[in-house]
């Protein structure tokens, strides 16, 4: 029997204790982190350099971009470490910050994909009220909101969490820190109170999820009543991407935390896990840059501004 108060580290779950298989498991995270960087960071520096790009629904997707970049550094940096150096090793300190930034920028995130539904409801549903609606002050607003949101969620889960009483061991069966595995080391009687704050955070997410599917309810009818193809086609394009995030995100979250535990298994809890922390934020950049015509020729314009820089700098220095 130990205590939190005794515990000065975690064990975190391994891949594989082979050793070919953990470099493996490194140079592949390494190879999506590295992906997840570029792609996020082309569209933070894209949006952020292009004046065209200066709108509501450019300014939620540069806020997603940074959300995604935190997002995956907070996981896969540790978990490649582990790797590299064979150990499982995660101080309580870092275990502690793990589970809050983990919080706050899924939390956060998830705020924002709401609502990033509401702009494109505005922008199909009301277009004549776009501007007023969606000005630059509301934006500003509506994204600190979804990162005060995130920020509070997780202030209250880290605290909470972190101050039960920790029976069983300190091994924990994820490559990550969060919050169920640790309170499956939590004494049986003791776990109540961070149990009701997870009811409550679900039936805001569950919320959540209600306005997104309701936006896109009125989405789908206002496109239907445009009277040409071509209308349609591109009112729906615009929201593909949205969708197709949302749907990503939601998906492997919920099939990683509500699937039946009749098929949970420490290896397939591993796989799933993977999957929701590492997919959405390296796909993401992918499914907008691809959807979005006037996101990728701006893209194509930043690295051509990079190489021919590049190029002349490189001609400066030989001379």
């Amino acid at each position: 029997m130990s205590n939190s108060s005794s515990i000065t580290q975690f064990l975190l779950l391994a891949f594989t204790d082979t050793r070919e298989l953990q470099l493996l498991h490194f140079w592949l995270f390494l190879g999506i982190y590295l992906a997840a960087l570029l792609g996020n960071g082309l569209i933070i520096t894209t949006i952020a350099c292009d004046q065209h790009l200066h709108t509501p629904m450019y300014f939620f997707l540069l806020n997603l971009a940074l959300l995604d970049l935190g997002s995956i550094s907070i996981t896969v940096p540790k978990s490649m470490a582990n790797s590299l150096w064979d150990t499982r090793v995660i101080s309580f300190a870092g275990c502690a910050a793990q589970v809050f930034f983990v919080c706050f920028l899924f939390g956060a995130e998830y705020s924002l994909l709401t609502i990033m539904s509401y702009d494109r409801y505005v922008a199909i549903c009301k277009p004549l009220h776009y501007g007023t609606l969606l000005g630059s002050r509301a934006c500003v607003h509506m994204a600190a909101a979804a990162w005060a949101t995130g920020f509070l969620s997780a202030l209250l889960h880290a605290a909470n969490t972190f101050s039960l009483p920790l029976c069983k061991g300190n091994a924990l069966d994820q490559f990550f820190c969060e919050i169920p595995q640790i309170l499956k080391l939590s004494c049986s009687h003791s776990y109540f109170r961070e149990a009701g704050l997870l009811v409550v955070t679900v039936c805001l997410g569950f919320g959540c999820f209600v306005f997104i599917v309701l936006s896109y309810v009125q989405i789908l009818r206002a496109v239907l009543r445009i009277p040409s193809e071509q209308g349609r086609h591109k009112a729906f394009a615009t929201c593909l991407p949205h969708l197709a995030v949302v749907s990503l995100f939601l998906s492997t979250g919920m099939f990683a935390h509500l699937k039946p535990p009749s098929i949970s298994s420490p290896s397939l809890d591993l796989v799933v896990s993977g999957l929701y922390a590492l997919v959405p934020p390296a796909v993401n950049p992918l499914i907008y840059s691809m959807r979005k015509q006037e996101l990728k020729e701006s893209i194509r314009k930043v690295i051509s501004w990079v190489f021919v820089n590049t190029d002349h700098l490189s001609i400066t220095v030989h001379k």
